[in-house]
């Protein structure tokens, strides 16, 4: 062992029974470290965890890309735009949608909302992975009933459950005998829950062509044509080409412009609480400014005593960097450690619950990357050596003459 590490971890573990103050001002920079790191890798797993959790939400749920009209009127000819669709390889769903606001009414209760008719089979992707009651089913049933599959919060607001009779009006101007709203019931067969209110809130699923039926629209008419890229695909370069080759009177929105409030509410927290815990970490590593400081002025004989047997400044410097760095290397492990234990009680646990309504999940959830431990460690380290080196400044220009001939 070199002669600098063998002073510094002797420094470190403080054998003097005099140094008990001194102990308590180097324990404290330790739990400083250790409170810091801790609380910034938890931000971080919890901001990562909020973002893959929230734009998993909406990437299952929503489209990619949405094609419509810049009219309010429905695409006239959708199967021509379906077969120039199926020239772009990088498209692995396509699904023609009608929609249109409705009145939806139980025995009991009665609401607007959103009508959306979709594929009768289940999908791949999206909804079928948030059904909390029933199943996906928009065929008819042995009374003839099509099924309907709800929002958790819409089914609520009617107080529906699972097997309830829904009607369904159509909404057109204003009622009256010449502008009767068009009728027809379905069975609630399912019912999903998000978390996010734009779709717990807004849709009722149909089968398409009872959609059709209740908005009257011909057999080639569609209001939108959603469609689902290839994974890894840039979906803002792929809508810029589309939109030079589909031209007017179509229309191509993405899903970051339609739900642009979330992705931007995520990207808010990302990078503002990281920033703010941040300095957690700094204050700890400056803490050892005094810490280190109190160090060296305890050991102000020993340095004296170094120098004269012909110890270079160089190596007195050292010798207390390493032990702001030992400090450091204590407090960082003890923090990794904490974020870890964290990581595993909120995954088994949900020690920390949320409120659904604001948050869109009931818990905080975490995912911790790789690169944060790396890019916490290195920043801690930097930053502590940089507080350390101002006091082994000090020590090394210490005269150990006025040292030994004053004792101070």
């Amino acid at each position: 062992m070199k002669f600098e590490w063998y002073l510094a971890l002797r420094y470190f573990k403080g054998v003097r029974k005099s140094s008990g103050f001194l102990s308590f001002i180097k324990y404290m920079s330790i739990a400083g470290i250790a409170v810091g790191s801790a609380g910034l890798l938890i931000a971080l797993s919890i901001v990562h965890g909020f973002k893959s959790t929230i734009n998993g939400k909406i990437m299952d749920f929503a489209p990619h890309i949405t094609v419509t009209t810049f009219s309010e009127r429905p695409i006239q000819r959708v199967d021509t735009v379906l077969s120039h669709l199926d020239k772009y390889p990088e498209i692995t769903n396509k699904q023609v949608i009608i929609q249109g606001e409705v009145m939806i009414q139980t025995k009991d209760q009665v609401t607007g909302t959103r009508l959306k008719g979709v594929d009768l089979a289940e999908p791949r992707f999206g909804i079928s992975r948030y059904l909390s009651k029933g199943t996906y089913d928009l065929s008819e049933d042995s009374t003839g009933l099509p099924g309907v599959v709800l929002g958790a919060q819409l089914a609520q607001e009617i107080s529906a459950e699972i097997g309830s009779v829904i009607t369904v009006y159509t909404i057109g101007g204003i009622p009256s005998i010449i502008n009767s709203p068009e009728i027809k019931q379905f069975r609630l067969t399912g019912i999903y829950e998000t978390g996010i209110e734009q779709f717990d809130n807004v849709f009722a699923l149909v089968g398409r062509e009872h959609a059709r039926e209740l908005f009257g629209y011909r057999q080639n008419q569609a209001d939108a044509i959603e469609l689902r890229l290839q994974e890894g695909i840039d979906i803002f370069t792929f809508k810029e080409d589309l939109s030079r080759k589909l031209t007017f009177p179509y229309y191509n929105e993405t899903i970051y412009t339609v739900f642009g409030n979330i992705f931007a509410w995520v990207e808010l927290q990302e990078n503002m609480i990281p920033l703010v815990i941040s300095g957690m970490i700094i204050v700890a590593a400056f803490n050892l400014i005094g810490a280190i400081l109190m160090m060296v002025l305890e050991r102000t004989r020993d340095i004296g005593i170094l120098k004269t047997i012909g110890s270079k400044s160089r190596i007195i410097r050292r010798i207390f960097m390493m032990e702001g760095l030992l400090v450091a290397g204590v407090g960082l492990s003890i923090g990794i450690a904490i974020s870890l234990l964290f990581y595993v009680l909120q995954v088994n646990f949900q020690i920390i619950p949320l409120s659904q309504e604001n948050y869109f999940m009931k818990y905080a959830p975490v995912e911790p990357h790789l690169i944060d431990f790396f890019l916490v460690t290195a920043i801690t380290f930097i930053l502590s050596a940089i507080a350390s080196w101002f006091p082994a400044r000090i020590a090394a220009n210490t005269d150990p003459v006025k040292v030994i001939s004053f004792g101070r």
